[in-house]
C-alpha cells in the first residue's frame, strides 16, 4: 500500500488539486404493465485543495500513522490530513466523501419545483409520448467519448421519424410561441477557439509548415512520413489547418490522392526560416502561456501569475531557472522574442521622423531584431541593444548575414546597472510588463540620464480610452504579470510623471503601436505647451 500512497502524498506537497466527486440520481416512472421508464440527473462537484510545502520528516510521520492506507486520494482530510492542506476552495464534505449540500439543492429542485414536481412533469410528459420517439430521444442524448453529441443509428426506428426527431430536438428547438434561435456564432467559434489554437500549435511543433515549404505540394503519407506520425492523426491535423484556412487541399490530375500546401500566409509567417515568421513565438505560446491559461480559473480567483502551478517553481524563480538556466530554453524563449520583434520592427521603426536622433539605446532589445531594423529605417542612427549577460551571450545566433556595424550590444540589468547614454531610448514591449515601482525605478533612471529634447519611443499594444479593445491585449492580461496594459492616456499620464511629454501618436494596425515622447526642459515653458499641442494634433490626424 506504501507503494500506492506515499507519490501521492509527495507530489501534492505545495500544489493545488481538485477533488471531483460524480452523483447520479435516478427518477423511476412504473408505466402501465411492468414497464418502467426512467430519467437520470447527474451532476459533478469540484473542490480544489492546497497542501502545505510538507517537509519529507512530516510526510512520512503521515504516512506511518496508517491513515491515508484506505483513502481514495491517499489521505483523509477530516482527521490528521487535515493538518497538510494551507485551503480548500469549495465544499469541505465534497473532499471528505460526499458533496451532501449540492445533492440536497438537487433533490430540492426536484421533489419542490413549482407548480408541479420534476417527477409528475416527466410522468405526464412521457405518458403522451410514444415508445419509439422516447427511444429515439433518448438515443440522440447519449454522448460519445468525445463529448459531442453522437446520433445513433436506431435499429427499431424509421427513416422519417427519425429524420424527424433529429431536426426537433437537435436543429432546433420545436416552439410555435418562440419561434427559431438563431445561432449564436461568435460564441460557438470561442467554444473552438482553443481547438483551433492548440492545431496551430501542434502543427508549428511538428515542423508541417516547414514540411510543406520545400515541396509544391505532398500526399497525406508523404506529410505523416516527413512528421513521424499516423496517418489518420496527420490526416485529421492537415484538414483542420485547411478548415482554419492555414492549408490548402487539392486534387491532382489524374490521381485519386490530394496534395496539401502552405497558403501563402503561412508560407509568411510559419515556415520557421521565413523572415517575418512567427514559428519561435508560437512554440512560446504552446510551451509557456498555455499551461498558464490552464490555471486561468486559479489565476482570477487569487489575482496573481500561475506560474508555480504550470511549472512547479514561483513566478521570481522561472525567468532565472526556466528561461535561462539551459540553452535550449534559453534559445526558445529568445526565437519567441525575436519573431515579435521581426514582424513588428519595419512598423514601429518607420512610425516616426527620427532624423534628428543619431544614436539609440534600445532597453531589453533581445536579439537586436528591432535595432536593426530602427537602422535600415533611418540611415544616420546607431543603435545599442542593453539586456541581460545571458541574452547577450546568445546574440551570435541572431545576427543577420549581413555586416551593420551600426548595432552594437552591452550587457546589463536595466533597474540596476548604468543605462548607455543616446539621443533616443526604445522601450518595446517592456513597460506592460512591470509593476509601478519597478516602472517608477526605470523611468527614473531614464529621466535622470536624458536632457532636454532627448526622445523616448514606447512600442505596446494601445488601448481605446473605454479599455474595450483590442481584446488582444485583454487577454494578455489575464496572465497576471505584475504589469498591466494601459491606454494612450495612461501611458502619456505615465509618462509625463517622468518629466516625458508625448509628441505622436502611431496606431501601426500591426501587433505593436507606438509613442514618441520628448523629454521636457522643466525651466522651458513654451517647450511643453508646443510639445503638448503636436501630440493633441497628431493624434486627431492618426
Amino acid at each position: 500500500m506504501l507503494t500506492v500512497c506515499c507519490p501521492v502524498c509527495f507530489r501534492l506537497s505545495g500544489k493545488e488539486h481538485s477533488v471531483f466527486t460524480g452523483v447520479a440520481i435516478v427518477l423511476c416512472n412504473n408505466k402501465s404493465g411492468s414497464d418502467t421508464d426512467y430519467k437520470v440527473v447527474d451532476f459533478y462537484e469540484e473542490t480544489k485543495v492546497k497542501f502545505a510545502e510538507l517537509s519529507e520528516e512530516m510526510l512520512w510521520e503521515y504516512i506511518n500513522s496508517g491513515e491515508p492506507m484506505d483513502k481514495a486520494g491517499g489521505y483523509g482530510i477530516q482527521a490528521l490530513g487535515g493538518m497538510l492542506v494551507e485551503y480548500v476552495q469549495g465544499d469541505f464534505l465534497n473532499v471528505v466523501g460526499f458533496p451532501l449540500n449540492h445533492f440536497c439543492k438537487q433533490m430540492g429542485l426536484i421533489f419542490n419545483s413549482p407548480p408541479e414536481s420534476l417527477a409528475q412533469k416527466i410522468k405526464r410528459e412521457d405518458s403522451r409520448a410514444s415508445d419509439e420517439s422516447w427511444t429515439l430521444v433518448n438515443s440522440l442524448s447519449k454522448i460519445s467519448r468525445n463529448g459531442e453529441v453522437a446520433l445513433q443509428e436506431i435499429s427499431n426506428g424509421k427513416d422519417a421519424i427519425r429524420t424527424s426527431v433529429q431536426e426537433q430536438n437537435v436543429m432546433r428547438p420545436n416552439c410555435a410561441k418562440c419561434g427559431r434561435q438563431d445561432v449564436p456564432h461568435s460564441i460557438v467559434d470561442l467554444l473552438d477557439g482553443f481547438k483551433a489554437s492548440k492545431t496551430l500549435f501542434t502543427a508549428s511543433k511538428l515542423k508541417v509548415f516547414d514540411v510543406l515549404s520545400i515541396s509544391d505540394g505532398l500526399t497525406l503519407e508523404e506529410v505523416a512520413d516527413q512528421i513521424n506520425a499516423t496517418v489518420i492523426g496527420t490526416e485529421r491535423l492537415l484538414d483542420a489547418a485547411v478548415s482554419l484556412g492555414l492549408l490548402e487541399k487539392a486534387k491532382q490530375q489524374d490521381k485519386s490522392n490530394a496534395v496539401y500546401r502552405n497558403t501563402e500566409e503561412a508560407s509568411q509567417f510559419l515556415v520557421s526560416d521565413s523572415p517575418q515568421s512567427l514559428h519561435g513565438y508560437i512554440l512560446h505560446c504552446n510551451d509557456m502561456v498555455w499551461p498558464l491559461f490552464s490555471h486561468l480559473e486559479s489565476a482570477v480567483r487569487e489575482g496573481t501569475s500561475q506560474h508555480e502551478r504550470a511549472f512547479g517553481k514561483k513566478n521570481e524563480d522561472v525567468f532565472q531557472d526556466a528561461y535561462y538556466s539551459k540553452d535550449e530554453v534559453k534559445m526558445r524563449f529568445m526565437n519567441a522574442m525575436h519573431s515579435i520583434a521581426r514582424v513588428t520592427g519595419k512598423d514601429v521603426a518607420t512610425a516616426f521622423d527620427l532624423s534628428p536622433y543619431k544614436t539609440a539605446c534600445d532597453i531589453g532589445g533581445c536579439t537586436g531584431a528591432m535595432a536593426y531594423e530602427f537602422t535600415k529605417a533611418h540611415p544616420g542612427l546607431s543603435v545599442i541593444v542593453f539586456d541581460l549577460p545571458q541574452v547577450i551571450e546568445m546574440r551570435c545566433h541572431f545576427q543577420p548575414k549581413e555586416d551593420n556595424d551600426r548595432v552594437s550590444f552591452v550587457a546589463g540589468d536595466f533597474f540596476k546597472s548604468d543605462l548607455p547614454k543616446a539621443d533616443l531610448y526604445i522601450l518595446a514591449r517592456i513597460l506592460h510588463d512591470w509593476s509601478d515601482e519597478k516602472l517608477d525605478i526605470l523611468l527614473s533612471k531614464l529621466s535622470k540620464i536624458c536632457t532636454p529634447g532627448c526622445g523616448l519611443l514606447v512600442s505596446e499594444i494601445l488601448l481605446d480610452e473605454e479599455r474595450k479593445r483590442p481584446s488582444r491585449a485583454l487577454l494578455q492580461a489575464l496572465s497576471m504579470t505584475e504589469g498591466k496594459q494601459r491606454s494612450t492616456t495612461e501611458y502619456c499620464d505615465l509618462l509625463e510623471k517622468h518629466g516625458f511629454t508625448p509628441k505622436h501618436i502611431k496606431h501601426t494596425d500591426n501587433l505593436l503601436d507606438a509613442m514618441l515622447f520628448v523629454k521636457e526642459d522643466p525651466n522651458d515653458r513654451r517647450t511643453l505647451l508646443a510639445c503638448s499641442s503636436a501630440s493633441i494634433e497628431t493624434a486627431e490626424l492618426e
